[in-house]
């Protein structure tokens, strides 16, 4: 087995800010890796402009013979520029990749093998496998093993849960922390409410079937593996300890998918007092779950924001995404926030199925009237192992269209190659680019509508833009998950998991 390893974080060149929350997944494998005796080297590139060129030159001055890269579907195209600069000095070297794109993509790719068909997705995990020497797909802290074997499989699948690579809750619990000590953690810079703060991934996975969200085809995504509350605290008392930061960002994807999330609160309130400090938190929660004696609880543990994907102000649009969260549902979630002295900041998207200036406007009128702290709006992506990509169909060359079968709704999304071009999902006012498109509104006017929303609303509320603010655009969309609303809230999961 290979003693020795270099393990790459591509740059995230779609961020106005990179340097906001680092990818804690392929720190937990460095972590891993660094108990069982093996040489790690890590070479963060977030933010790094000449990423390539730093690239050759640590091929050039090191003796390591094996990469690993870790990439969400927005960092391929930087990840494939990394995997050509390695492969130009080093043609021997062996190269891996896991992470999010390549665990959603062999998701998708396994769902068209069962259909008995042949698409986007078997196109993709194929050029995939013509790339890299090995494939590691789903949990990557006990697979990564596998890969740096003497005779490494092409896959190593770390998606199944069959499978002893697939972690459960007490594996989960038992990993060491994150290797943070790896990079430069100064480097990073986020505050919550003036202190500065770091991210935690407390949890892993959410159950529902949001049609944007990326994963919910992969159990690594789709099902929730849950670290002890204790576990929870001693990584937060730690970084306290280390890094002096009395900030966390959580971010898991749902916190209150947890039923001990009362406790957890509980137990965070305590540690705080145990050590005469006070903590200040931020997370995202599930509308329709929300309850006050959550609320209550998150308060006295420190939180002051939360942030909430609701998504759309339309019932019709809720109903197509598969939200399991009504209107009303998303009002009486505000309800309880503003009685517990919880600011919300509201997660919105446009570009579902069925989305038209009418939908638009619905969820204008809807935010003018429960008035959110904050909010964000995007324009939806397709991305691999989301339904919206998964369950489309090829309806005309380089056109693939996904129908929402209750309501017959469509969405249409042109075909990229995922290696080559950066599918923006967040981006400056005036800059979005739309790459779907509705049977009532095309690409272009999806963007003015968004534009229109968003202007509108932070007019009426006072809400200024967030130009300044780069972590706030992070927060809508790791998902992928990060992670479009489908990229980080899908993989806070995913682009913050897995090598």
């Amino acid at each position: 087995m290979n003693k020795r390893i270099c393990l790459i974080t591509p740059p995230s060149i779609f961020l106005l800010d990179e340097r906001v929350f680092m990818t804690l997944g392929i720190l937990k494998v460095a972590a891993v890796l660094e108990r069982a005796g093996v040489e790690v080297e890590m070479l963060d590139l977030s933010g790094v402009e000449n990423y390539e060129e730093v690239v050759r030159d640590h091929v050039r001055g090191g003796s390591v013979t094996c990469y690993g890269l870790t990439a969400t579907t927005p960092q391929m195209p930087a990840a494939t520029k990394v995997y050509r600069a390695i492969r130009a000095l080093n043609p021997s070297a062996r190269i891996i990749l896991g992470g999010p794109h390549v665990t959603l993509i062999h998701a998708a790719y396994k769902f068209e093998q069962k259909r008995g068909a042949t698409g986007r997705a078997t196109t993709a995990f194929r050029l995939l496998e013509d790339m890299y020497d090995v494939l590691v797909v789903g949990d990557g802290e006990i697979a990564i093993f596998d890969a740096l074997g003497d005779r490494p499989p092409k896959l190593v699948d770390g998606d199944d849960p069959k499978s002893e690579l697939f972690l459960t809750n007490q594996k989960l619990t038992e990993l060491p922390f994150p290797a943070r000590h790896l990079i430069d953690v100064d480097s990073y810079q986020y505050t919550i409410d003036g202190v500065r703060a770091l991210s935690m991934i407390a949890q892993l996975g959410c159950p529902f079937g949001c049609g944007f969200c990326g994963g919910r085809m992969s159990p690594f995504l789709r099902r929730i593996r849950m670290r002890t509350s204790e576990n929870i605290v001693q990584e937060m008392v730690q970084l306290y300890k280390t890094y002096g930061v009395t900030g966390f960002m959580l971010y898991d994807d749902e916190l209150n998918v947890n039923p001990k999330i009362v406790e957890l609160m509980e137990l965070i309130a305590k540690a705080q007092r145990d050590l005469g400090v006070e903590f200040r938190l931020r997370g995202f929660i599930k509308a329709e779950l929300f309850t006050d004696q959550q609320a209550e609880a998150m308060y006295k543990a420190g939180f002051r924001w939360i942030l909430v994907g609701f998504e759309s102000g339309h019932e019709r649009i809720l109903t197509n995404i598969q939200k399991k969260a009504s209107q009303a549902d998303n009002t009486r979630a505000m309800d309880i926030a503003r009685r517990h002295n919880l600011k919300v900041k509201a997660l919105m998207s446009v570009g579902h199925p069925g989305e038209s200036e009418e939908t638009v406007r619905a969820t204008r009128d809807w935010l003018l009237e429960v008035k959110p702290a904050d909010f964000d709006a995007t324009v939806i992506t397709t991305y691999p192992g989301t339904p919206y990509f998964d369950e489309a169909v090829e309806t005309k060359p380089g056109v693939w269209t996904y129908t929402y079968a209750k309501t017959g709704d469509r969405l249409h999304s042109i075909e990229v190659d995922y290696r080559e071009v950066a599918e923006y999902y967040k981006g400056v006012p005036g800059e979005y680019t739309s790459y779907v498109y509705t049977d009532h509104l095309s690409a272009k006017e999806l963007v003015q509508q968004r534009d229109w929303l968003e202007a509108g609303v932070r007019e009426k509320l006072g809400i200024p833009y967030n130009a300044g603010a780069p972590a706030v655009r992070y927060e809508h969309s790791m998902g992928q998950g990060v992670i479009p609303a489908n990229i980080l809230r899908s993989t806070a999961m995913a682009g913050l998991k897995a090598v």
